[in-house]
């Protein structure tokens, strides 16, 4: 089986952070996403994963090279003309050819291993695929599955619905088993300019394959962190941290208080402050006379005397604000 990650987007909702990197770059408990993506699908042992890439593709391309070229069978496709979901899957056909493929958004990072998805798809017999699904609170955010009450396969596929027929949510992880028949429908769309939104979309594709014929099923994903925003990025750092408890590098800490669980890269110093709990700091970042908590900071940035809270800092920033002098009476409060 052969493993598609779509990373070519922009990812606008985080920006100003995704101004200078891909989504699939942006740091968060102690390495990029990519990374923590590719680290579940170690025990997976894909035949080969195929990353597509496009914007800011060589930063990408650099990071992945260097921490995952011994451990997979990496091939790279650009998607130049940014097209939607179903248009970067399409152009994996040639690497892919007849193989079972995983899919598996750059975006989504789960509890589980991939493993663990594989082998609930493994135990529904007879389909000609399975996605990964979890109940949602608002299923008009989200691509719906309903199913058919009999079988349980998948009855109708709909990209974020108007009147939701289900509360199932997609969660980024399919399996597919006739990867032909998915290829030849999406190749119809793009022939025949079928875009939903603007977007040749994976779930129109699916929708499709149910029509003619396909009986695709699904697996319960009991849980996934999306790193598409600014909010949600923040709890899934918090979350993955919990996991790991302790993410730390050679740094270097003096008169300072470390909370764990917290992650600390390379060459960082630390002087005179407080970190944690729940901080990501990225290599060679300096940090004096500050508290940083449940916070994100990148590389090379500078942070003096600051209190950060719920916040993220890019690379090759300058956060520095300036101490108070204060003479308070009884019964006073104030806030900063």
């Amino acid at each position: 089986m052969k493993v598609i990650i779509p990373a070519a987007g922009t990812g606008t909702r985080l920006f100003p952070h995704t101004h200078t990197k891909p989504k699939a770059m942006v740091y968060i408990a102690g390495k990029p996403i990519i990374g923590h993506i590719l680290d579940r699908m170690i025990n997976l042992e894909p035949e080969e994963i195929i990353l597509i890439v496009g914007y800011r593709k060589e930063q990408l391309i650099s990071y992945v090279n260097e921490n995952y070229q011994g451990i997979f069978n990496i091939k790279y496709v650009e998607q130049a003309n940014r097209l939607g979901l179903g248009h970067s899957i399409y152009m994996t056909r040639e690497y892919v050819k007849d193989s079972d493929v995983m899919i598996a958004l750059g975006d989504m990072i789960f509890k589980a291993g991939y493993l663990d998805f594989y082998k609930k798809h493994a135990g529904n017999e007879k389909c000609s695929g399975s996605i990964g699904v979890r109940e949602v609170e608002d299923p008009r955010k989200y691509g719906i599955v309903e199913l058919e009450k009999v079988s349980s396969c998948i009855k109708k596929l709909e990209e974020k619905p108007e009147s939701p027929a289900s509360n199932l949510g997609i969660a980024g992880v399919y399996f597919i088993k006739d990867t032909q028949m998915l290829f030849e429908v999406l190749e119809q769309m793009i022939k025949n300019d079928t875009r939903s939104r603007g977007e040749y979309q994976l779930t129109d594709a699916l929708q499709k394959m149910i029509q003619l014929g396909s009986r695709l099923k699904t697996f319960e994903v009991s849980s996934w962190y999306d790193c598409g925003h600014a909010e949600s990025l923040l709890e899934t750092n918090q979350v993955l941290l919990n996991e790991k408890e302790n993410i730390s590098c050679d740094y270097e800490s003096v008169d300072s208080v470390i909370i764990h669980p917290v992650a600390i890269g390379k060459n960082v110093k630390i002087t005179n402050s407080v970190i944690g709990p729940h901080a990501s700091i990225a290599e060679g970042t300096f940090v004096e006379s500050s508290i940083i908590s449940d916070s994100v900071i990148g590389s090379r940035t500078n942070i003096s005397n600051v209190n950060l809270q719920s916040s993220i800092v890019g690379d090759d920033a300058n956060v520095v604000g300036k101490h108070n002098s204060l003479n308070i009476g009884d019964s006073s409060s104030i806030e900063f």
